[in-house]
């Protein structure tokens, strides 16, 4: 699953892009309220984590914009401010959650977790097609009762295809949800990766759930 971060305090940002890329989330970062404006309006995320205190625009900008426009991706502000009139205010303007600044990030990744879920429409931790399973809380993949290994980009590629299974994902949209903005389109990287996925989720099994459609790109189904 793909999030921004909107933080101007760059230690900050890298310090919560660190921690969420090693939960397998593919994660982008702005550092004003322009340039996130600009990416959560160009791109589709499933969470914006939002600083209130923004150079250009503030959070609280960033965040009307965004509901004017129907914008409705989750978002969790982060700020130094901790009145309650402050939390209100972001709430009221849309706002999912508010996480007050120092925080745990283990309170971050908890909160980041409960608005995937609800924007999901969902509260289920594990996804399970056909006899393969994904637990989204100790990224355990098994298929058929036996545990298979994947790196952080393997398991971010599957969860992706098992939260899409019968649609047609075409490496742009990959791409744009598995990797972040950053990511170079024209190479084959992501040809290379769902390769490696098929042979640790199909190779050994006679039903095989990972399928390639040529020109247009790939599709997980149970037959």
């Amino acid at each position: 699953m793909r999030i921004l971060i909107v933080e101007d305090e760059k230690k900050v940002a890298a310090f919560i892009r660190k921690g969420l890329e090693e939960e397998t989330y593919a994660v982008d970062a702005a550092h004003d309220g322009e340039e996130g404006l600009l990416l959560a309006e160009t791109n589709q995320y499933d969470l914006i984590v939002l600083d209130l205190m923004l150079p250009k625009m503030n959070g609280l900008e960033v965040l009307e914009k965004l509901r004017d426009k129907r914008n409705n991706t989750p978002i969790l502000l982060l700020t130094a401010k901790d009145s309650v009139e402050d939390k209100v205010t972001g709430l009221n303007k849309g706002a999912d959650d508010y996480l007050t600044k120092p925080f745990a990030f283990s309170e971050l990744l908890a909160r980041v977790r409960s608005l995937l879920r609800r924007g999901q429409s969902e509260t289920q931790t594990v996804l399970q097609v056909s006899d393969l399973t994904l637990d989204l809380i100790s990224h355990k993949v098994n298929r058929n009762g036996e545990e298979i290994e994947l790196t952080g980009k393997e398991y971010s590629l599957l969860e992706y295809f098992m939260r899409n299974v019968g649609k047609v994902l075409t490496r742009t949209m990959i791409a744009e949800h598995v990797w972040d903005y950053n990511f170079d389109t024209f190479t084959n990287v992501i040809d290379v990766y769902v390769n490696h996925l098929r042979k640790k989720i199909d190779k050994s099994h006679e039903q095989k759930l990972l399928h390639t459609l040529r020109g247009v790109g790939y599709v997980m189904k149970e037959s």
